[in-house]
This record gives structure tokens, sequence and C-alpha cells, in this order.
């Protein structure tokens, strides 16, 4: 639960209104760095205003779920949204970051630069690794070593539709995390997202991989942002594990001009599958790419499940409401 009142954050009634009919806002709701500032996931918040709960409803229900929110991050959005300068206490935040040692060696950085993806290796330890695995179990209502309850039916895939517990709250407060992405951004006026977690068990005779295959999650539409997304391992993740696949260096065939050759075909009918590299890591190592990479998990042929959270930071931005490409 988030001290203070959910009512009183910037946009939160504007978000309301504009998702339940009502009055529409004046400006455009920056919803990433809203949801992001108070500690909410984005589908769980859109399950509850699809049922257009009256505000009251929906602020108790947002006062009672928030995991963040804390006073200081919502010092930090506030000044933001009002274009201010950053709270005292927010710039030296920053500053910490940016006085620790590098994470990333000049290898990781040139791979960066190559292939839009690297692996930051012990962005958080074994042990909390292990501690976020141990709930994700639990909401499954699953046991590691009897493959009979990881096929429960579930309505999103591999996504798990969980967003709070204090154990994902640690990557994402992590400050190595955050010092890698201030290493790839240039700078460390960041913000965490509040993402779920994922669960991709083997395949079967009568289980088969549902997706999501190589895709994105932007807007194709030049140019695009330089914005990253990450996925966290909770165990050790072989490659044939149902790991995360990217197509290496696609952000250069973007810039080149690759969606040019295309002659009018959708972007995203375009399967390429064939050209997505699995990405193996060891729990605990957080993956991160750029969002121009094409992404997606893989079939899981290994003999146990995939476990992940997803997470990233990224610059308070507001909304991109350019027609989507």
């Amino acid at each position: 639960m988030m001290p203070g009142d959910v009512r009183t954050v910037r946009g939160f009634k504007d978000l309301w209104a504009s998702m339940t009919g009502g009055a529409p806002p004046a400006r455009a709701v920056p919803l990433r760095p809203l949801l992001d500032t108070l500690g909410l996931g984005l589908e769980q918040v859109m399950t509850q205003l699809a049922g257009r709960p009256t505000f009251d409803a929906f602020a108790d229900w947002a006062q009672a779920t928030a995991s963040n929110g804390d006073d200081a991050a919502i010092a930090r959005y506030t000044a933001w949204y009002d274009g201010a300068d950053p709270p005292r206490a927010e710039r030296a935040r920053q500053a910490a970051v940016m006085a620790q040692d590098p994470v990333f060696s000049a290898d990781d950085l040139a791979a960066w630069d190559r292939d839009g993806v690297v692996v930051l290796r012990q962005a958080i330890t074994a042990d909390e690794a292990a501690a976020i695995a141990d709930h994700l179990w639990a909401v499954q209502d699953a046991v590691p070593d009897d493959p009979a309850t990881w096929y429960r039916r579930r309505e999103n895939g591999i996504m798990i539709q969980r967003f709070q517990h204090p154990a994902m709250d640690v990557p994402r407060r992590a400050p190595r995390i955050h010092r890698a992405f201030a290493e790839l951004y240039g700078h460390a006026d960041l913000i965490a997202s509040t993402d779920r977690m994922s669960f991709n068990p083997p395949v079967s005779a009568t289980y088969h991989f549902p997706g999501p295959h190589p895709h994105w999650d932007a807007n194709l539409a030049p140019p695009m942002a330089f914005e990253t997304q990450g996925i966290l391992y909770l165990t050790d993740t072989a490659a044939d594990q149902g790991a995360l696949r990217v197509v290496p260096g696609f952000h250069h065939r973007l810039a080149a001009g690759w969606l040019d050759t295309l002659e009018g075909r959708d972007p995203r009918g375009i399967d390429l599958s064939d050209q997505a590299v699995p990405i193996a890591a060891g729990a605990g190592d957080l993956v991160i790419w750029r969002q121009e990479l094409p992404h997606g998990a893989s079939p899981n042929t290994a003999a146990v499940p995939r476990l992940a959270q997803y997470l990233t930071l990224y610059p308070m931005r507001w909304p991109d409401e350019r027609p989507w490409l």
C-alpha cells in the first residue's frame, strides 16, 4: 500500500476518466511513468478499468495494490510532470549511480553496439533470484520436482500477471541494475518498470509452446526512440530451456531502411523466427536488449521450466501519439 492518497497524483484521475468514458483529459496521460511510479502493472490496471469502476473504487483498489508510491518517487514524478527540475534527493540518487564503478566491460559494450543485446551478469544475487523463483512457484501452485503441476491451465500463456511482491522489488531497486542501464543510456535519470513474470514449461505431447514468437512491443514508425527491454532469469537458463531469443543487430537493419524494402507489407506479419538467437544466462543474470530487436520466448525443449521476471529502466517520456506502425 502506498502512503498518502493516490487520488492526488498527477494524471491518475485523468487515467480513470480516459478509460471509463469520463471527460477527456486536457493533456495526454503519461501511462508508463504514472504506473511505474506507483508500482502498478499495466495489465492489472487495464483489467480493473475494463469493469468501469467508479473513481473512488478504482482509487481504493490502486491505494491497496500499489507497491511503490513512496514520497520520493511521487515527488520526482510530480516534478517531471510539471516540467520542473528533479528534487534534490533525486539528483543525489542519480549522482550516486553515476559514481559507481562500471558494470560492463569494453567487450560488453562493443557487443551491445553490434548486436543490441547484452547480459548483465549477477544483476542480483542467486539467493535474491531464488526468492523471486519461490514466489513464482507459489503463485503457480506448482512444485519444482512434480511436472504434473507445471501445466495448470493459464489464461495468459507463459505470462504470469503478478506484479507486487517484496522479492520482485529487489531488482527494481538494485543499484547494480540502475548502473547498468545508466551506462547504456548515458545518464541515470531512469525509472524502473513494474512488470510481470513468466513461467515457460517444457513442451510435451500435450503441451505446445504458445508464444510469444519474435515480435516488437514498440511503434516502428521512424525515428524510434532509443529504449531498452529486459528479462531477469531466476534460475540457470540454457539456450534450449525456453530462453529469450532476439534477432541480433536488427537495429542496424531498421536504421538502414529495412521498412522501405517491404513494399507495403506489414512488418509485424513477417516471420523472423529463423533469424532469432536464444540467449542463455545464469540465475540472477539480466538480459537487456534494444526495443528495435524482434524478440520473444522460445519453445522449451529442456527438462525444466524457465522462470523469469521482466524488468527494464527507461527515461520518463510523454506518450508517442503518432500513428502506430
